[in-house]
């Protein structure tokens, strides 16, 4: 295919202006997946918005320079090997930048293609039989399907990001009373506020309904009054076990003194 003096000028124009798009995309690449890498840490939503925003201006801007009328169709170009070696070229290593060290027969097929590989190329072929197959009608109906789907996610995400948006403006409702906690917390550690009230026959603090040491004490007082008058000889394991309520004020009474006391209910008067 033989080209005009201006078609060449124009072919190697668009060239320039695609190579120098693709050289600033590929930057801006580096650039995000280096942040991404190394600065992660660091890095803000913001950041990364913008970083995507870049890049999306950039492939905008390169589809603008593919379809502009004065760009020739690159696809009607064909590329055609001159010199295949399995020697390392220098000059191929700095203009890929390290990536293609040589020109052989190993790699030609995979930088010269112009066509996807089969496997690939079968399935397109495949979507492309089965689209056809549809009916406009049924189509048709599926996009309304599909965007009226669309709508209503994007409807609740608003609503979402509204209620969200509404419940960091309004204050958190308390749900306890601060005089309340304190009060029992006072309660709990020491004592603030507790009545002195005890049952009867309480021996102090902390032993509700436990035989106090007066009780016991007056119980072996009149035990001791009904041995001295009628059984004058058993006066002195009453006396050992009224010691031994005295000393011992908490805790359950000994058997001994249930003993003591059921033989002393026996006075002479029932005789």
């Amino acid at each position: 295919m033989s080209y005009t003096l201006r078609e060449e000028k124009q072919l190697e124009a668009s060239l320039d202006a695609l190579l120098s798009q693709v050289a600033d995309l590929k930057n801006s690449l580096g650039s995000f997946i280096y942040k991404l890498e190394n600065e992660y840490d660091r890095l803000t939503w913001p950041s990364v918005l913008d970083s995507f925003a870049l890049l999306s201006g950039q492939l905008n801007t390169l589809n603008k320079v593919l379809k502009h009328e004065k760009t020739p169709l690159f696809r009607n170009q064909v590329i055609i090997p001159l010199v295949l070696s399995p020697d390392r070229d220098e000059d191929l290593m700095r203009q890929t930048e390290g990536r293609v060290p040589v020109f052989s027969h190993e790699v030609v097929p995979d930088h010269l293609r112009t066509k996807p590989d089969p496997e690939v190329e079968e399935q397109e072929k495949q979507l492309t039989t089965d689209a056809a197959r549809i009916g406009a009608d049924a189509a048709q109906k599926q996009i309304q399907s599909l965007n009226k789907m669309c709508s209503n996610l994007l409807e609740k995400i608003s609503k979402e990001e509204r209620e969200s948006e509404s419940g960091g403006l309004r204050p958190n409702k308390q749900t306890f009373n601060p005089a309340d906690t304190n009060a029992l917390v006072a309660a709990v550690a020491f004592g603030k506020g507790l009545s002195n009230w005890r049952p009867s026959g309480s021996s102090g603090p902390g032993q509700p309904g436990q035989p106090g040491a007066g009780t016991i004490l007056a119980g072996a007082s009149g035990l001791q009054q009904v041995q001295m008058a009628g059984a004058p000889s058993q006066q002195q394991p009453l006396l050992s076990g009224v010691q031994m309520a005295q000393t011992g004020q908490t805790g359950k009474m000994p058997s001994g003194i249930k003993t003591n006391i059921k033989s002393a209910s026996m006075h002479p008067y029932q005789r």
